[in-house]
Parts: C-alpha cells; structure tokens; sequence
C-alpha cells in the first residue's frame, strides 16, 4: 500500500492506495484557519498518523508516502520551492516527512501528480508517452516519457502553460507575455470575455462591463453552446491557442496521448471538437498515427492516486 497526499489550499485530502491505483481510505484536515508553514506542517503530520493508524488496524502495510504539492518542488532534496497559494518558499515537507516516518517519500508538483494517476488509472494508462494539461486558474503541465515523469535536467521543464503561443492584451504573472495559460485557462477566458463587453461586443450574459466581471467560465462556455456571441468569440479564442500550444507539444514529444483535466476540461467533447481542429491543422505531420486528445478521467480523485504512485514514475 502507498500513502498520497494532495496538499490543497484550504485542506489536505490523504489516501491509501493499493498497487492498481484504487483508494481504500481517505481522510481529510482543513487547513483555512492556519497559519504559517510550522502549523500546516504539523497538520499533515496529523493526517499521516490517521492514515497510518487505518493502515495499522486493516494489516496494511505502507511502503511509501507521496506529496502532491500545488508549486515548485525540488524532488532531489524534497524541498517545496514555492508554493505561492500557501506563501510557502523553500521549505523542507517532503524531507521532514521522510524523517518522521522513515518511509521513501515523494514529492511533486499538482499536475505532474495528476498526470501520474491518468497514466496509472485513468485515460492514458497504458500508454509509455502522455502528457496531462490542466486548465484551471493557470495551465499545469505533466510529462511522462518512457513511463517515467520528466521535467527536464535542472527540473524547470514541463512548464507547458509558460510556452509562447502568441502577442496577448496582458502579461502572465511570471513576467512574459504570451504564456498559454494566459490564452487557455479559466481566468484567461474570463478576461478575454470581459475585455469583449466593454468594447461592445453583444451577449445576455451580462448587461454591462460591470457585469461582465462576476461573469464565470462555465456560463461563458454554457453562452457559447446557445450562440452567445461574445462568449463564442471568447470560447473560440482559447480553444485556437490552446490549439496552437498542444500541436507544438506534439511536434516536439509526439505522445500516444494527451489528457485535458481541470475546470475548463469540464466543458468536455464541446472543448474537444473546437480545439482538435486547431491542433490537427498545426501538425507537420498529419498521415499515419496520431496523437489522441482525450479529457482526463479521474477529477478529484487525481491528487491522491497520482501522488500515491509516484514511487512508480521516478
């Protein structure tokens, strides 16, 4: 048996997992009410011994612990970089774990986790080469080569939402502009949505530039699929840049598979067959075998069965 944990902004959710990826046991510790890192640290203590003392009562044995953290982890020291939801900067997690427990410990960061467990269990298992996007607040990435994760030589590679798909009306929060989590993910939508009504642009989602801010990405998307045309216009967009972003992936990776997860991905064979086309027509490629785009299966319970695994993917 492994122990995941999917560390979370306002609680860290914990599993128990078997070899094929099943969770048998789940527990769960708010953390909103906490703060600092000594607090929160000694909360994911608290949620290990709970999942521990389960594992003891069934005659478990626990072989490992994984960490899904939603920031920058270092996996050779199992360190936390940074992780900016939860003002957490160079900070030793994954190492005092390991310390505690003396079980081998594992870190990294939320989409590489996820990705881990599409490839484990859901719609890309099987497949030695994938790669997982999650489109949320920003754009994740997960590479898995050769069944193995890779982010690179310094490990500051599969940042797939920082690639430059193209000249924005607004930087991304790393500095540059262009990244393609500021055309794909939830919040980019949203801007983009409001930047058409306050030029003007016809919808009856809102009456107003005012309005259009409490404007979410589900009713821009549920607005284009009636014909609403700035949330069509704004729907089409995203789905050409991310679009052009996956056909650069895999003219440079060629995956089996790509998975699309997070908020976004909800919108499902609707995203699917506006953004296919986009990427299809950008491949150099276009005969023979083709890389499949496919929305990820597992939602919620990605974190803890990605983290679970990852003794698997090192």
């Amino acid at each position: 048996m492994r122990i995941g944990i999917d560390v979370g902004g306002m609680s860290f959710k914990g599993g128990i997992v078997n070899p094929e990826g099943e969770i048998l046991y789940t527990h769960v510790e708010s953390t909103a009410d906490l703060k600092g890192y000594a607090a929160m640290e000694e909360k994911l203590f608290i949620l290990i011994d709970a999942l521990l003392a389960e594992a003891k009562a069934k005659n478990w044995l626990v072989e490992s612990i994984g960490v899904g953290v939603p920031g920058l982890a270092d996996v050779e020291s199992n360190q936390v970089v940074y992780c900016t939801n939860l003002g957490w900067n160079n900070v030793p997690l994954g190492s005092h774990v390991k310390v505690r427990y003396g079980l081998p410990t594992f870190m990294d960061n939320d989409a590489t986790v996820a990705g881990i467990a599409e490839s484990a269990k859901g719609c890309t298992r099987g497949a030695e080469n994938s790669v997982f996007l999650t489109l949320g607040t920003g754009v994740g990435g997960g590479i898995i080569i050769n069944g193995k994760v890779t982010s690179g030589t310094h490990n500051k590679g599969s940042e797939i939402g920082h690639m430059i798909v193209g000249e924005n009306f607004y930087d991304c929060n790393c500095g540059n502009n262009g990244c393609l989590e500021t055309f794909a993910s939830a919040t980019a939508l949203m801007k983009d949505f409001q930047r058409r009504i306050q030029a003007g642009e016809a919808t009856a989602l809102c009456t107003d530039s005012d309005g259009a801010k409490s404007v979410t990405a589900k009713e821009i998307f549920d607005g284009a699929k009636v014909g609403d045309p700035a949330a069509d216009a704004a729907v089409k967009r995203l789905a050409k840049y991310l679009g052009i972003g996956l056909a650069n992936v895999v003219n440079m990776l060629d995956p089996e598979v790509i998975a699309l997860g997070g908020g976004v991905s909800k919108a499902g064979d609707f995203l699917l067959k506006l953004v296919e086309p986009e990427m299809r027509k950008r491949l150099v490629f276009k005969e023979g075998k083709q890389t499949k785009l496919e929305i990820a299966q597992l939602s919620n319970d990605a974190g803890i069965i990605g983290a679970a695994m990852l003794a698997n993917y090192k």
